[in-house]
């Protein structure tokens, strides 16, 4: 690894200092589609609910990296006899571009452009074309290549996939710690400095030995809760509801008012067209997005218009929980919805957020997960669960809620139809909805 003349160091409120000593790694930061990250929110639409959390992709990246760069020293240092240091540039920049091609507002963005942003961070990556790439490829041609195979999981050394993405792994430990930090809530906390003391490299993958099992317990109730508490909370998904709403009108509108959105949103055009190239994607960030809303609130369309200014102004939809059992007492909340004068395609909908906070691997499945494996005293390996009974209390379970999402106004005093509003009222609070017997 080649080291910089002068080590630099990033300054960070939950790693303290990052150390970069390698001139690749240094190089890679300052490529304009690394610098693009500072303009996408780690959270997305989470911090209208949590107004700390406007850290970026790009202090995640970091702190990815740092996770990484520690543990590969440290398995340089102890394990020269299952580690190999050659690794450790190859997992240091596969942390520090495991994000690189997240978009402006990642997850809602996706579903409604039918974009991915793992095969983007690959096109990244990978194409001649990119800073990022130039830099790669000066380690040697083929060195592009290692990295995007780490992301797709491909790489031939799998302690180096898993130190990138397992049940355990240098992304996860940097973002609960951070996303706890910036958020306010205490839940994603948990014994980082102990977990890498304990971690260690096996043959076909990463360890930790026994000696800091409940470090890692700990670890495991953290995520739950902070899925359970931060990422799962309702007024964060009704952000992610509006969002998608106003993207879904803009592009419905898109084809009989091409001159308007290519007047006042630019950028989103090759979206609406579905013909976008990686120029296209990475122009695109939070900030561009905002803008173009804030366009769009003076749009003609009353529902475009309304939706942009519900989202700049943070007006959110009101929801309940509902079962599976419960999807024709829907049907019938949005009739009454559209007899208020609401187009229940805009202003409903559903939202489902389910996690899975630890399980067992599982071959048979499409993509089965890296379980965690416990070294014992004696060197065998012993997967977590069978040691830890708080650990199998969350195993091969699914966690989280289905919510019905309605326009907060028909609770309001001030709506028109009062009849079928207290109809409407009246079957979320009383009998006829989830409140009933099943038999």
């Amino acid at each position: 690894m080649s080291n910089t003349k002068l080590e630099k160091v990033f300054r960070d409120p939950v790693h303290n200092y990052i150390s970069v000593n390698n001139q690749t790694i240094y190089d890679l930061i300052g490529t304009r589609e690394f610098q693009r990250l500072r303009r996408i929110k780690q959270l997305g639409t989470s911090s209208y609910t949590f107004h700390g959390a406007e850290h970026s992709r790009f202090t995640h990246c970091l702190g990815v990296y740092n996770i990484a760069k520690q543990i590969t020293e440290m398995f340089t240092k102890n394990y020269p006899e299952t580690w190999n240091p050659e690794e450790n540039l190859v997992a240091q920049c596969a942390a520090l571009l495991h994000d690189v091609g997240h978009g402006a507002f990642s997850h809602t963005f996706e579903g409604i452009f039918d974009t991915d942003h793992e095969a983007i961070t690959v096109n990244i990556i990978t194409d001649p074309s990119t800073e990022v790439n130039a830099v790669l490829r000066k380690v040697a041609p083929d060195f592009p290549e290692k990295i995007a195979s780490v992301i797709t999981h491909d790489y031939d050394n799998q302690q180096v996939v898993q130190l990138i993405s397992s049940q355990i792994d240098a992304d996860r430990m940097d973002y609960l710690l951070r996303d706890s930090y910036y958020t306010g809530a205490t839940y994603g906390e948990f014994d980082l400095t102990r977990i890498m003391r304990v971690i260690t490299p096996v043959d076909n993958g990463i360890a930790f030995k026994i000696q800091g099992m409940h470090a890692v317990e700990d670890y495991i109730v953290s995520r739950y809760q902070m899925y359970m508490q931060v990422y799962f909370h309702p007024a964060s998904r009704a952000m992610e509801v509006l969002l998608h709403q106003l993207l879904k009108r803009a592009k419905v509108l898109y084809p009989a008012q091409k001159d308007y959105f290519e007047l006042t949103s630019p950028r989103l055009v090759p979206f609406f067209e579905h013909n976008f190239t990686l120029s296209d994607y990475l122009h695109l960030d939070d900030g561009v997005m905002t803008t173009y809303f804030q366009n769009w609130q003076t749009h003609p369309d009353e529902i475009l218009s309304d939706l942009s200014s519900a989202f700049i102004n943070r007006k959110l939809a009101k929801s309940i929980k509902y079962d599976k059992a419960d999807e024709q007492d829907l049907d019938i909340l949005r009739q009454i919805i559209a007899k208020i004068g609401f187009d229940t395609d805009y202003y409903t909908a559903v939202h489902s957020n389910f996690d899975l906070p630890y399980d067992l691997y599982r071959p048979e499945l499409q993509n089965p997960r890296t379980q965690i494996e416990i070294m014992q005293k004696d060197g065998t390996l012993t997967e977590l669960s069978e040691l830890s009974s708080l650990v199998k209390s969350l195993t091969g379970t699914t966690h989280g809620d289905n919510r019905f999402y309605f326009p907060r106004d028909i609770l309001s005093p001030e709506t028109l139809f009062k009849a079928e509003q207290e109809a409407f009222v009246s079957y979320i609070r009383n009998d006829h909805f989830l409140g009933k017997e099943r038999k």
